[in-house]
């Protein structure tokens, strides 16, 4: 070790132990989990339009980080998987036609968003949630022929045609094969910190429309099979759920698995709930029983309705989806500021921080996921100007899995030096280390000033601080003691 290093070190330890004995301790940075879905179906989200340019397909995905960073946000769930098609570099789909405009065509200059995406993000202290549709096969929006390399070419028998859309059959185990498969490709080969699926199993009910799966439920019948044929969709969702989760925990024990169910699991739960699709029923999602068996990470109902809305409220089915809760994973509602922003009757003006206040006060570890990042990009009093002003104050924490395996970081060796931009924390990054949380004190009050990636290795704080706290953050959200630290005169 040089003289300097061990000069920087004793340094550091010397200012720590002022620090100690100067200041009380620092609060436990805030935990939240401050989602985000980042829609590529139809550039509902991402990109604005098919067929830009590098460059500006990729400065849009910039913004959306930086947009995220200034709401502080700490998670975006990005579409990479919209039709059983790929919006990254896949060996086993095409490329999606809604970035390219053709499907299967590769970008030019080649570039690769989810891992772009996933270095911008993590730089910024952001979690990125790889999400997928797992057996939606061809969208209504899509344009252009199938590339040779999508499912419906490779495994013609295991898609379906439902209505105007084109539709893997669960009941094929191929077809549950082939896109579990496609997650655990990204699962392996992209650092995610969360693999995500919607609500789209079987398709949404549509009036005289029935779903062809007759070959693949006689196929089971002939098995051997005795379930009646919604029991049997039902077992096929079920075993594709525990397989996704126990496939990705096998490879990577600490990326998140969690799933947005419709919000409302079953007519009449609770009792006063009496509108609304049946999902049970009618999407064969049994998703009470994965969150009371402790299959998922987290759950993230779609809870899109107003608290004054009688028929589905958000006040009644919030404290409901909480009561299912057995095992103690993450709730996470899915909410709506696109319709916030729309302020229609039975909206509240304030919906949106209203919805995440309660959240808040009924969780132990609290969080919401909002629909769509579209509206996010506006700055109306009653959406992006609340999120910044007053419901997001400071950055947060991620909750911490504590049932995932994993152990907190060592304390983080620090330095702190006066600038012209003010004072200037550097540190080594652990190897072990997912995120660091930086605090002061400013204004005689312990703030939260940043988080950032695991190996970002400095940032900037107020130069009126006076005194400052390090803190390492692994990858399943344990948390190493503080570093303290008494800036210079």
């Amino acid at each position: 070790m040089s003289r300097l290093v061990a000069l920087l070190l004793a340094c550091s330890w010397t200012l720590s132990v002022l620090a100690a004995q100067t200041f009380a301790p620092p609060p436990r940075v805030e935990r939240e989990f401050r989602g985000a879905w980042v829609a590529t179906v139809d550039n509902i989200d991402w990109p604005s339009k098919p067929g830009l340019s590098t460059a500006a397909a990729r400065d849009e995905l910039d913004a959306v980080v930086a947009r995220a960073s200034q709401l502080r946000l700490n998670a975006l769930l990005f579409q990479v998987r919209p039709a059983a098609d790929a919006m990254y570099e896949s060996r086993l789909e095409p490329w999606s036609m809604w970035l390219t405009g053709v499907q299967g065509k590769a970008p030019q200059p080649a570039w690769d968003p989810l891992a772009h995406l996933i270095v911008t993000a993590h730089r910024a202290g952001i979690e990125v949630h790889a999400w997928f549709n797992p057996y939606r096969a061809r969208h209504p929006a899509s344009q252009g022929p199938l590339a040779a390399t999508h499912v419906a070419n490779k495994l013609p028998g295991t898609c379906v045609t439902f209505g105007k859309y084109l539709w893997m059959d669960p009941g094929q185990p191929l077809a549950a094969r082939w896109s579990l498969d496609v997650i655990a490709d990204v699962v392996a080969r992209y650092d995610i910190d969360g693999v995500h699926l919607d609500d789209y199993f079987y398709p949404y009910p549509e009036k005289g429309v029935v779903f062809a799966d007759d070959a693949s439920f006689r196929d089971y019948q002939r098995q051997g099979g005795k379930l009646l044929r919604d029991d049997w969709r039902r077992r096929n969702i079920d075993d594709f759920v525990y397989r996704l989760a126990t496939e990705t925990h096998a490879k990577k024990p600490w990326v998140k698995v969690g799933i947005s169910p419709f919000g409302i699991a079953r007519r009449g739960q609770p009792a006063n709930i009496q509108a609304g699709i049946d999902q049970f029923a009618d999407l064969y999602a049994d998703v009470v029983k994965w969150q009371t068996s402790g299959w998922l990470d987290y759950l993230s109902p779609q809870l899109y309705w107003p608290i004054d809305q009688k028929a589905q409220s958000f006040a009644i089915l919030l404290p409901w989806w909480l009561s299912q809760n057995k095992k103690q994973r993450f709730l996470w509602p899915g909410i709506n500021p696109g319709r916030a922003l729309q302020g229609k009757a039975p909206w509240r003006p304030d919906e949106l921080a209203q919805q995440i206040e309660l959240i808040r006060t009924q969780d132990r570890a609290p969080g919401h996921i909002h629909f769509s990042f579209k509206a996010l990009r506006s700055d109306a009093p009653n959406v992006g100007g609340a999120l910044r002003q007053r419901v997001y104050p400071a950055p947060a924490l991620v909750p911490a899995a504590t049932w995932l395996p994993g152990t907190a970081p060592p304390t983080p060796t620090a330095q702190v030096q006066r600038t012209d931009a003010g004072l200037a924390v550097s540190w080594t990054p652990a190897t072990t280390a997912r995120w660091h949380a930086v605090q002061a004190i400013v204004e005689r009050k312990w703030r939260t000033i940043a988080v950032v990636g695991g190996d970002t290795g400095s940032t900037v704080v107020p130069g009126s601080a006076q005194a400052i706290a390090l803190t390492a953050v692994g990858n399943t959200g344990l948390a190493s003691e503080p570093r303290l630290l008494t800036p210079p005169r």
